[in-house]
């Protein structure tokens, strides 16, 4: 794959990813009814965003680091019964295929696979 299909989809993962996490816990399955605040959960992500739609090689490396989290809660609150169990069985998908994604993204941008021009 290629940087530019990697940048892609890591961006269109990501958006899932925010979209999932306030739409969950703001309306579909919240903690408490009315909505709680882990909606906050999202910001993190939301702090990514730029960096990840102009594809910034060191936003994908931390990224890839702080998708694990949402992937450990993903795996945890599988476990829950109705509709929350399956929002996080696809947070746990969403937040695997992001992690794949940003370290595939790292690796094929790092500086020494960059080819020079003599």
């Amino acid at each position: 794959m290629n940087a530019r299909s990697l940048n892609l989809a890591a961006g269109i993962l990501l958006v899932s990813l925010i979209a999932l996490c306030v739409l969950w816990e703001a309306w579909l399955a919240p903690l408490r009814p009315g909505g709680s605040w882990m909606t906050l959960k999202a910001l993190p992500l939301m702090g990514a965003l730029f960096g990840v739609l102009k594809g910034r090689r060191y936003t994908y490396q931390w990224l890839s680091m702080l998708v694990l989290l949402y992937l450990v809660e993903g795996v945890v609150r599988a476990t829950d019964a109705g509709l929350t169990g399956a929002l996080a069985i696809g947070e746990a998908v969403i937040a695997a295929l992001l992690f794949v994604a940003a370290l595939l993204y790292a690796r094929v941008t790092a500086p020494s696979r960059q080819t020079r021009a003599s």
